[in-house]
């Protein structure tokens, strides 16, 4: 499982790489021709917008499973093992827990915008916009699930107890 979400992982560091050079392109030849052409592209403000989403959720999908997310785990540290097995399994549930609400609000947002047109493009907003939360959340449910079934089965070592890892920085 773990390499599965490893080659995943790469497959969004591919799509985030993508979303980042259609955003440049799409800026860099609008603000051109906004300024030497007096013209511009109609949808490109838009398509950027929903790009920088795209890359942020997929974005925080890899911090995830890099357990890159920023956190304090000074009480962690200072706590027994089985203090630090509790507060990871109290952790993960209320994540698991916030992820199921905006899994299900994006769902919700989603079907509710299904049919709605965006201005610029036409493109649908349910489709195109929401569905980026839908993404986070199911991928972000199966991190959370598998880190937590590992822990709960004894396959994690006690450093995994701790989801906070060093920044590259102080490393």
């Amino acid at each position: 499982m773990a390499k599965i979400l490893d080659v995943y992982c790469e497959v969004l560091k591919a799509a985030i790489a993508l979303c980042l050079a259609a955003m440049v392109v799409l800026v860099f030849s609008n603000v051109v021709l906004r300024y030497v052409f007096n013209s511009g592209i109609a949808v490109s403000e838009e398509l950027s917008r929903w790009l920088l989403v795209w890359l942020t959720f997929l974005g925080a999908i890899i911090a995830l499973r890099r357990h890159a997310h920023l956190g304090v785990d000074t009480l962690v540290r200072a706590l027994p093992p089985r203090g630090r097995f509790a507060c990871f399994v109290a952790s993960y549930s209320l994540m698991l827990y916030a992820d199921w609400l905006l899994t299900l609000g994006s769902w919700k947002q989603a079907v509710l915008t299904f049919g709605d047109a965006a201005p610029a493009s036409g493109i649908s907003v349910g489709l195109f916009f929401y569905s980026s939360g839908l993404v986070f959340g199911v991928s972000a449910a199966i991190i959370l699930a598998y880190d937590l079934f590992r822990v709960m089965t004894g396959a994690a070592s006690g450093e995994d107890l701790i989801a906070v890892k060093e920044s590259d920085e102080h490393a």
